[in-house]
């Protein structure tokens, strides 16, 4: 006999189901409705309000692992402006300017 009981026991879908539903609902920031849909075109007819239950019931042991880390040193750093120093004598209207061209 086993001390740990199966947290999907009970269920009229299987585990696998289950926890594809709330995978995708979480990792995906998908609509109940969106996840409902995706499971409805691989065959699997569940409702939303079904989903957002098992969301609830299981779906804190998925958010805490798909929880953002904070960056390391070392982490790579990628960086979106580069600013660069020239002499007043090198600056003579050398502007960069973006438009809208019609």
């Amino acid at each position: 006999m086993s001390t740990l009981s199966n947290p999907y026991r009970g269920f009229r879908f299987p585990a696998e189901i289950i926890s594809e539903a709330v995978w995708l609902y979480h990792c995906f920031s998908l609509s109940l409705r969106e996840v409902e849909l995706i499971l409805a075109a691989r065959g699997i007819e569940v409702s939303d309000e079904t989903i957002r239950e098992w969301g609830l019931r299981f779906g804190r042991e998925f958010a805490t692992t798909l929880k953002p880390r904070r960056p390391w040193p070392g982490d790579k750093w990628l960086l979106d402006e580069v600013f660069i120093r020239m002499p007043p004598s090198q600056r003579r209207g050398q502007s960069v300017s973006i438009g809208i061209f019609k």
